[in-house]
């Protein structure tokens, strides 16, 4: 049986970057407010024409030229995403179009809100495992910026726009070693994103952000002792912890349960801020280009979202 191992990474960032001090003069905050809260200092803001298919396309291009395979090699596309330009074509079809990929590769859309982009890597890896594919494309890549009520002061400075890929591909070595998934119907509206067409009275991102707070933190430590039960590792097995960028507080917080010190963890969020199914691609491209992580090490990657949807993955990188 084959392993899903990734081959080559890549991102994209919106030229425009909005500082805290940008909002400052528009809201009833201040930045120290906001970073002492969230750790967020600034965030990246698409223009118009930087739309979610868009950043999708040059992430994806980033991670075929990183890899050692041509784009009509790949067998797959997979986006995560839960602020699409289009329902259909899809946002993997743009990319499609876009590699100049001639083949009929299936190429499909994926959300689960923040968790997007671990649950895609999941479909990814069974895919390759089972030897129906060689070569997946997965993206993350979020509009956030767009899905927000500018006005919120409690939403809009916690969100920023991106995009970034990952070629998984068919190998002998290591790679995704284990991986586990959950989704509980979110009662209580905790955090949600209503369609415009339904309910455009309020389409905006809606959040109770105390209460998703130590949710995801205590959910979020089971799921990372799970995922290690699953591929036989002890928490101090862990090179590097890779999390979703939603908030400072809650990445320091897994760092104590897994006894990881803060040197040891990916953190993007003070000038990315939550990119929901991109932070985690963007915080993982950003630290192979930096070469912070190094071939064979062992990489936890875990994420909570709305639905409410969480999940996690150890990798060999």
């Amino acid at each position: 049986m084959k392993n899903a191992v990734i081959n080559g990474t890549g991102s994209y960032l919106p030229e425009r970057s909005v500082t805290n001090q940008d909002l400052e003069a528009k809201l009833d905050t201040s930045h120290e407010w906001i970073l002492t809260r969230t750790g967020i200092s600034s965030r990246h803001v698409a223009s118009e024409h930087e739309t979610t298919s868009f950043m999708a396309c040059k992430a994806a291009e980033k991670a075929v030229e990183a890899s050692d395979i041509e784009a009509n090699d790949i067998d797959l596309i997979l986006v995560a995403t839960c602020t699409p330009n289009h329902f259909f074509p899809s946002m993997a079809c743009h990319v499609q179009k876009a590699l100049k990929i001639s083949k009929p590769i299936p190429a499909f859309d994926v959300s689960a809100a923040c968790s997007g982009f671990v649950y895609a890597m999941d479909i990814a890896r069974q895919y390759i495992t089972s030897g129906t594919v060689k070569h997946v494309l997965v993206i993350g890549s979020e509009s956030m910026s767009r899905a927000l009520d500018w006005s919120d002061r409690s939403t809009c400075v916690l969100f920023g726009d991106g995009a970034g890929a990952v070629v998984l591909s068919a190998s002998e070595k290591s790679g995704i070693l284990a991986s586990t998934l959950h989704a509980l119907h979110d009662e209580e509206a905790l955090l949600s994103y209503p369609n415009y067409a339904t309910e455009p009275h309020k389409a905006f991102i809606g959040m109770r952000g105390n209460e998703v707070f130590k949710l995801a933190v205590n959910i979020m430590g089971d799921v990372v002792d799970e995922v290690l039960q699953d591929c036989h590792l002890q928490k101090s097995d862990i090179n590097w912890l890779i999390p979703h960028q939603a908030n400072i507080r809650i990445i320091q917080a897994i760092a104590k349960k897994l006894n990881l010190p803060m040197s040891q963890v990916i953190v993007t969020i003070e000038n990315q801020g939550n990119t929901s199914a991109a932070s985690i691609p963007l915080a993982l491209d950003y630290s192979i280009r930096e070469q912070r992580i190094k071939r064979g090490e062992l990489l936890l990657i875990e994420s909570f979202g709305g639905g409410m949807t969480w999940g996690a993955m150890v990798i060999r990188y």
